[in-house]
């Protein structure tokens, strides 16, 4: 049983709608809207509720909160050879690692 708290939920103003929009990261293609914030995130909240127990009653995989996964700080990218090569030389200049030249640049464009 997933605890629908442990959610990533957002409410934003929706210039387009004219409303706040409540939305959960791990079910993109719910939202909610209202006049007021704590309505779009209650909408929002209630809304996502509904679902997780509606999937639950069929025995749909119910997607599991991204604050409960685990995360080993690792991933792979796959570049062009040419890009690896170039972050190599750019890497060896600047007297880095390969990963600690590229983890900086994520953090950098995040």
């Amino acid at each position: 049983m997933v605890d629908i708290h442990h959610y990533t939920y957002r409410v934003s103003w929706s210039s387009d709608d004219g409303e706040f929009v409540g939305t959960v990261v791990e079910f993109p293609s719910l939202s909610w809207l209202s006049k007021s914030q704590v309505e779009a995130f209650q909408g929002i909240c209630n809304l996502t509720a509904q679902t997780v127990e509606d999937m639950e009653a069929n025995d749909e995989s119910v997607p599991e909160p991204i604050a409960d996964k685990h995360y080993s700080g690792k991933f792979v990218v796959r570049v062009t050879p040419e890009q690896h090569r170039e972050l190599a030389m750019e890497a060896a200049e600047q007297q880095v690692s390969l990963n600690r030249l590229v983890s900086g640049r994520v953090l950098v464009d995040a």
